[in-house]
């Protein structure tokens, strides 16, 4: 087999094209868990599976977590994925790429930056506090799709100097959390001027941190420009990472569309010849 490893911001993910390779898409889960372990394999935080497009897009995107579980979408592995399809020839610099939570847009800025528009939010809950251990969070939720990526975002003063240990086990807890039956990506975040905002993210799947996630980054800018603490214009998200910038056109109370912009990073190209597969 083939691959491309490639990363967002260190949000890393393995490619492979399914149109070469021709995988049974059962064996994928186990894949993404060997591939994706970094001792055993590549390592990596996510699988992404290109293929044909049933219907609609230039190509289609599955996605899988590092744990094999199914992910709705992934933003910084869809910038990736819009780079991978137009260096391939897949797509021009503008494309279409078909996920499990639907349709997303992509537009080359330059060699390494790619922009791309998410899922729209399709659930949107402002003030919804979480409360763990009888402390009580300053929460939002959003899913971003159909069937929607769940993402909890959560205020968090002081965030620059909390102690990862302990967020950690916060993000965690949050993650499980039974006011969130699909469960939940955690984001917190404190911002830093109108628009510019420190988050960080634990991510479902991955069951940790990652360096950087762009539908936490788009969940984030959303929640504050509903709540009228950002201006909704080129957003900018600092993560472990680095920096995505994010749009939030809005329509009354609710999103029009939503914008992620940020730079890719092709780290590797190569043969996959684990010999435990």
């Amino acid at each position: 087999m083939h691959f491309w490893k490639m990363n967002g911001l260190g949000n890393d993910f393995i490619i492979l094209n399914n149109m070469e390779e021709h995988l049974p898409v059962e064996c994928l889960p186990a894949l993404a868990r060997r591939l994706c372990h970094r001792r055993l394999s590549i390592g990596a935080d996510g699988l992404m599976v290109v293929d044909a497009a049933e219907q609609g897009g230039d190509f289609k995107m599955l996605f899988f977590n590092s744990d094999g579980t199914v992910g709705e979408m992934c933003g910084n592995g869809a910038r990736c994925i819009c780079r991978y399809g137009c260096e391939t020839g897949l797509a021009g610099e503008r494309q279409t790429v078909k996920t499990t939570a639907g349709l997303v847009t992509g537009q080359r800025i330059d060699r390494r930056t790619y922009k791309i528009r998410l899922n729209d939010p399709t659930v949107i809950r402002l003030d919804c506090p979480v409360e763990i251990e009888g402390k009580a969070y300053p929460c939002s939720y959003m899913e971003l799709g159909s069937p929607g990526l769940p993402h909890a975002v959560v205020s968090f003063p002081g965030l620059k100097d909390a102690d990862e240990n302990d967020l950690r086990e916060l993000g965690r807890k949050i993650r499980w959390h039974r006011d969130f039956p699909k469960g939940a990506n955690v984001s917190f975040y404190e911002c830093l001027t109108p628009d510019h905002v420190l988050a960080k993210t634990f991510e479902r799947g991955v069951e940790d941190f990652t360096l950087a996630c762009g539908t936490g980054a788009g969940s984030v800018a959303t929640a504050l420009t509903l709540l009228g603490r950002c201006s909704g214009e080129n957003i900018r998200v600092s993560m472990p990472g680095g920096d995505l910038f994010a749009d939030v056109l809005t329509q009354g109370d609710t999103v029009g569309s939503l914008y992620l912009t940020g730079l890719t990073n092709i780290a590797a190209k190569g043969e996959i010849t684990d010999e435990d597969l």
